[in-house]
């Protein structure tokens, strides 16, 4: 699969290796704590340093707080549930020289995979309120379905009308052919 840049700097790039359900629910304000599944590695070496997946303790956290590296606030918002990806971060997206946990060298470039396992309302949020700004999205995509569908019926209606015109005038230019030409063998009758 395609590596795409998510800082369009290099800093964080993200390869999907399995992909979500296409109606599968995504990261959102209203969705904005996460469970994951990681495994961490350095890039040079492919050493493992850290993984939920050891002990398979899911890793939860709540995006936009801070409370991880910025590789991840910018990749785990483009994924969905049941989405896996490779996150590539250079440092300034990851530790950097300084604050590195002691088993990252400084300046690593880092690699993880990382599952998308459920996102969910922050405290404070009712789950109506995610389930209404679901169906608000679930109807902006029936909308759009059915805006599509429309033009596309409206195209095809130009398309026949063009194609019924084209008709008439092949018709007509046939009739004047015809026309002519009894006209020219009557006269050379009489």
């Amino acid at each position: 699969m395609d590596v795409v840049d998510l800082t369009g700097d290099g800093g964080v790039m993200k390869r999907i290796v399995k992909r979500a359900r296409p109606d599968a629910l995504a990261p959102s304000d209203s969705l904005a704590v996460v469970d994951v599944h990681y495994e961490g590695t350095l890039a040079d070496t492919g050493a493992v340093f850290d993984s939920s997946r050891e002990d398979n303790a899911v890793f939860t956290f709540e995006l936009g707080r801070g409370s991880v590296i910025r590789a991840w606030e910018c990749a785990i918002k483009t994924m969905q549930v049941g989405e896996i990806a490779e996150i590539i971060c250079k440092p300034d997206y990851a530790y950097g020289a300084e604050g590195s946990p002691p088993e990252i060298p400084p300046n690593a470039t880092l690699v993880f995979e990382v599952e998308l396992m459920d996102c969910k309302p922050r405290k404070g949020s009712t789950v109506n309120s995610v389930v209404a700004e679901k169906a608000k999205l679930d109807e902006l995509r029936r909308e759009r379905e059915a805006a599509a569908a429309i033009r596309e019926e409206e195209k095809k209606k130009r398309e026949d009308a063009k194609a019924a015109a084209a008709a008439r005038l092949q018709e007509k230019l046939n009739a004047k052919k015809g026309g002519k030409g009894k006209s020219s063998k009557s006269k050379a009758s009489q």
